[in-house]
């Protein structure tokens, strides 16, 4: 591995600085990171776009591997490319298995009726990820962290020995889960899930049927934070691998669902569309952030003319993300991510909401989506939950999405803008209605 090529795969902190070559050591929280020093250590993975750009396969990670840091560190460390397509085939009929269906473009549609309902002015467009590998946008993360120790494994790079006595270590309310334990048994790879004891019983029934060990977390009088991170994290103290959503955990949580951007920047440029405004659900933050990023990098290559602007939507009933928006007016973005507790800090009621899988404690990746609203012009917004309401209902009225209340809170955020100046929206329907699948 030469030099110049370990240079195109570093991951780098956003707040100390702190550059990793994932060859020689885990992306995964940065090195550099101490309890109470108050800097938003993430590791964020290389934003470049080499060229060629995307493919012809409609598998996201074949169509865009160029685009991804486990494909560079694979070709890095002297796999072919051909060794690629192996890899992630072999992931993809595993996944047919287990889900009954591997990863694929999902459907990036103009919604009329849905537009004329809410009354805007311009079209809408609509991602539906409630088609994707266990219902929800989630493994896309989680494919990108799975490729990566695949790629350790098969190359036999040092990092690579002894990853199968490790075990996967997930926090998650619902649709990470799933998608997780949906992905470790396709892998064959054993997972610890930690969830609320307010989880669907649904979900807790095919998380057990997938094989996965799940601990529910009781939240404590006085506790601050999410006790099912909390314990995840113990897990990862004791050797687990963190193979969650939360960017501070692993670097490579947002990588994969930047193909999300990809797929909707390439639908865009076909039908020669630019996109004004993206309003999106946050809880973590891992999605929002990988959508600025991905569009970023898609804007960098001519996909697109312009990054869409940002609208973070949270609710009411628990918005961490809108607090620290506020707290941020006239703040230097430099010196927030060196004093995190000022603006970021856990929820300080129980987070409650028809929106469940939003409800994080903190918005994890809450500074890589607010410099993406400052460079963007967007803003966050929070939704009561008349709106949440409102919104799945006009999703079911007006589309063939099954998404629940979590998979339709983005559009909340566009209710406010009823009739706006005829800006181009779009929205991420992601997390299906559970109930809708038996």
């Amino acid at each position: 591995m030469t030099r110049e090529t370990s240079a195109s795969l570093l991951f780098v902190c956003h707040g100390c600085g702190a550059v990793v070559d994932p060859a020689r050591a885990f992306p995964f929280a940065c090195p550099n990171a101490r309890a109470g020093d108050d800097i938003d250590h993430v590791l964020v993975a290389p934003r470049e776009a080499p060229d060629p750009g995307a493919g012809a396969e409609d598998d996201p990670f074949l169509r865009y591997r160029r685009w991804l840091s486990p494909y560079r560190l694979a070709r890095a460390a002297g796999l072919s490319d051909d060794a690629w397509h192996d890899v992630v085939g072999e992931l993809d009929e595993a996944l047919k298995a287990v889900d009954d269906r591997g990863f694929r473009r999902t459907p990036f549609v103009r919604q009329p009726a849905l537009a004329a309902a809410l009354g805007l002015a311009g079209p809408l467009w609509a991602k539906d990820e409630t088609r994707n590998i266990s219902g929800s946008h989630k493994a896309r993360h989680l494919m990108g962290l799975m490729l990566y120790l695949r790629v350790l494994e098969i190359s036999r790079l040092p990092l690579g020995a002894d990853l199968r006595a490790r075990r996967l270590a997930i926090a998650s309310c619902g649709n990470a889960a799933l998608a997780a334990a949906v992905i470790a048994r396709a892998a064959d790879w054993p997972i610890d899930v930690f969830i609320p004891p307010d989880a669907e019983r649904s979900v807790v029934r095919r998380l057990r049927d997938l094989g996965a060990d799940v601990e529910t977390c009781i939240r404590r009088p006085g506790e601050t934070g999410d006790p099912c991170v909390h314990a995840a994290r113990r897990a990862v103290d004791r050797d687990a691998i963190p193979f969650g959503v939360q960017g501070p955990d692993n670097g490579l949580a947002a990588e994969g669902a930047r193909t999300l951007a990809f797929e909707m920047a390439e639908t865009l440029a076909a039908e020669g569309a630019e996109l004004d405004v993206l309003y999106v659900q946050v809880g973590g933050g891992a999605l929002a952030s990988a959508l600025a990023q991905g569009f970023a990098i898609a804007a960098g290559v001519g996909l697109v003319g312009r990054v869409p602007r940002l609208i973070a939507v949270q609710v009411a009933g628990c918005a961490p993300l809108a607090r620290a928006w506020k707290r941020l007016d006239g703040v230097a973005l430099e010196k927030a991510v060196r004093n995190r507790s000022r603006f970021m800090q856990p929820w300080d009621s129980v987070p409650a909401s028809l929106a469940h899988g939003i409800l994080d404690d903190e918005t994890y990746d809450w500074w890589e989506v607010v410099k993406a609203m400052r460079e963007t012009g967007g803003e966050a917004v929070v939704a009561d939950e008349v709106a949440i309401e409102r919104a799945l209902e006009y999703v079911r009225a007006h589309t063939d999405v099954r998404a629940s209340a979590t998979g339709a809170a983005g559009l909340a955020g566009a209710l406010a803008a009823h009739g706006a100046h005829g800006a181009a929206a779009a929205v991420v329907l992601s997390g299906v209605e559970r109930g809708a699948e038996g």
